[in-house]
């Protein structure tokens, strides 16, 4: 296991980003790994969804264990799960969610600066304490950092840049792999970070945002496309459903 994990942090490289087409189950994971992907993702919101469940950790953690399993039997590839925000109430709880994702197999996880259900961030040394009691398990951990979620980049870019890189810092120093920043389109902001940040930095690409080859030229080490995969395939499913039960053909 300890290979597959090197593996997958030798695959984030500043310039020349890993991209995550995320995926919500086993069948997904093949579709991806099919068309050429290095690792696989999943992303919380999908997964939850694929089983009429919410985001926010509404999906039992031992769903997300089988989950886990059934798409580590059909790839050979990095698999990267997102747990939202660590799957427990305190850091001792997050490092036993976060060693059981690691010994089912998983290379690594994401992880959130926040609870689930509230908007506000936990404080730095809050969140240090569950990003390094999920690091010391030896898993790769992408810390999600959630400082531009809401937030207006034109009047306050600058500010927001300089919070997330203390705590980029601080979860750097907490063991974390990567730095991944949500909610972010803007150049001059990716760019700031991406230059400063002592870790990798992961964007959640946008529509209308910068493409994938802008991305990399802004120095970022992983691309994630979010639930975006599985929202645009529940739309094509409800479009090709209304087709047919309007009596037209599908396109499939």
């Amino acid at each position: 296991m300890s290979d597959k994990i090197a593996e997958f942090r030798a695959l984030h490289v500043p310039g020349d980003p890993l991209i995550l087409v995320n995926i919500w189950d086993a069948g997904s994971a093949k579709a991806v790994a099919a068309a050429g992907a290095k690792a696989i993702a999943t992303g919380s919101f999908g997964v939850a969804g694929a089983q009429g469940r919410a985001d926010g950790e509404d999906f039992p953690l031992e769903d997300v264990f089988e989950n886990l399993a059934r798409i580590l039997r059909v790839t050979d590839l990095p698999v990267t799960i997102d747990m939202e925000s660590g799957y427990g109430a305190d850091p001792a709880a997050v490092g036993i969610s976060v060693a059981r994702a690691k010994a089912a197999g998983a290379a690594g996880i994401n992880m959130e600066d926040r609870l689930p259900g509230q908007t506000a961030l936990l404080a730095i040394p809050d969140a240090v304490a569950r990003y390094r009691a999920a690091a010391d398990t030896g898993i790769f951990v992408n810390a999600r950092c959630d400082t531009f979620r809401g937030a207006d980049v034109a009047q306050d870019g600058d500010t927001l840049v300089a919070a997330t890189l203390e705590r980029a810092r601080a979860y750097a120093d907490a063991g974390a792999g990567s730095l991944f920043v949500p909610f972010l389109l803007d150049p001059k902001c990716i760019a700031a970070i991406c230059d400063a940040s002592p870790l990798p930095v992961n964007i959640l690409r946008g529509k209308g945002g910068p493409t994938h080859k802008d991305l990399a030229s802004l120095g970022v080490a992983r691309i994630s496309h979010g639930h975006q995969p599985w929202a645009a395939a529940m739309a094509w499913l409800t479009g090709q459903a209304r087709q047919v039960l309007r009596g037209a053909e599908p396109d499939y």
